[in-house]
């Protein structure tokens, strides 16, 4: 994920620091923290209220006759709930109700653009899940995670505290942690997040796409709550996140959906790779040569729908894009 934002700029502030001496021990990345335990966890059509009394924006596409299973949809990075409105639209018509809701520092909630932590992040899905499961006790509760929200995902259901779910969906799942950047890159972003950590950088001017689907791209530009400019101790917070959830893979246990575009700019398929070697070896993966990061978005959007769909129905992936084993990748000569 680091590609995406300007490490160009990042390097630049670097070469300040001799300015600011002093100044590393003054200012540390922020961190959302959590409230008193206030309240009982409720799930509205609209919000979900947390143990310490905040509000975070759900959005709720329910199934059109009797839900037979519900998706918890979990966004990525700088993006929010509406990032399902699409696929949620779609699945209520097969029977699936789908939940998304904003997490904290996302969206329309409170502290936006701040770095919300890993612990609170996956507290909170944890109480989704244990309130949709309440509503909808008939139905199982599938985990789908997109990018910043699959590595939610990973490091939840590796906690043996979390509730149990019925399965994990991975799309195109942020696990670019420290791991994978090199000793330059980790000294940057470290200097960085606990020099001037409320520094704002962008990906423009890099030329790096999320999705084929431009339409797409457009409205997300004009979307006031979709976040243009992120902080530099976010991104500090995400690469620690994509670090756990990297971790994390030893301890997933199946039904897990993995999917991946050939096509992505964002998650490397090194990282995807070096990652998914780790899970077990009954993970359904799927390849979509035509992909790209935004599979719910992209132009070939429903044919991941159908597949999310049918996989949840019976472990069956219509489109024919599942492969068996690793690589991912043949390079072509």
């Amino acid at each position: 994920m680091m590609d995406f934002f300007n490490i160009g700029k990042l390097t630049r502030l670097v070469h300040l620091l001799p300015l600011l001496a002093g100044l590393t021990a003054a200012c540390t990345p922020v961190v959302q923290q959590a409230g008193e335990v206030r309240v009982e966890p409720e799930l509205t059509a609209k919000s979900l209220t947390t143990f310490d009394d905040k509000n975070l924006p759900v959005k709720t596409w329910i199934a059109a006759d009797q839900t037979r299973a519900v998706i918890i949809a979990v966004h990525g990075i700088n993006d929010y709930s509406n990032a399902f409105a699409f696929a949620g639209s779609w699945w209520s018509m097969q029977g699936i109700t789908t939940i998304a809701y904003d997490q904290r520092g996302f969206g329309a909630t409170p502290d936006a653009g701040v770095w919300p932590g890993q612990e609170l992040l996956v507290k909170d899905l944890a109480s989704l899940v244990n309130q949709a499961k309440e509503k909808y006790p008939a139905a199982p509760v599938y985990l789908l995670g997109e990018s910043m929200g699959g590595a939610v995902v990973m490091t939840a259901v590796s906690d043996p505290d979390f509730p149990d779910v019925a399965g994990a969906i991975l799309s195109a799942p942020a696990v670019w942690g420290w791991q994978s950047l090199n000793i330059f890159y980790k000294t940057v972003l470290w200097t960085a997040a606990h020099t001037f950590p409320e520094t704002k950088l962008t990906g423009r001017g890099l030329g790096v796409q999320a999705s084929d689907n431009i339409s797409v791209l457009r409205n997300l530009g004009a979307d006031p709550l979709f976040i243009k400019a992120t902080r530099i101790d976010a991104i500090y917070g995400l690469v620690d996140l994509m670090d756990s959830a990297y971790e994390a893979a030893d301890d997933l246990r199946p039904p897990i959906l993995l999917l991946y575009g050939a096509k992505d700019q964002l998650v490397p398929k090194s990282s995807v790779e070096a990652m998914a070697e780790r899970l077990p070896d009954d993970v359904d993966i799927v390849l979509y040569e035509n992909g790209w990061h935004m599979l719910m978005r992209d132009l070939q959007a429903p044919v991941v729908w159908r597949d999310i769909a049918d996989w949840i129905s019976d472990r069956n992936i219509p489109s024919g894009n599942k492969i068996n084993g690793l690589p991912l990748f043949v390079e072509k000569g």
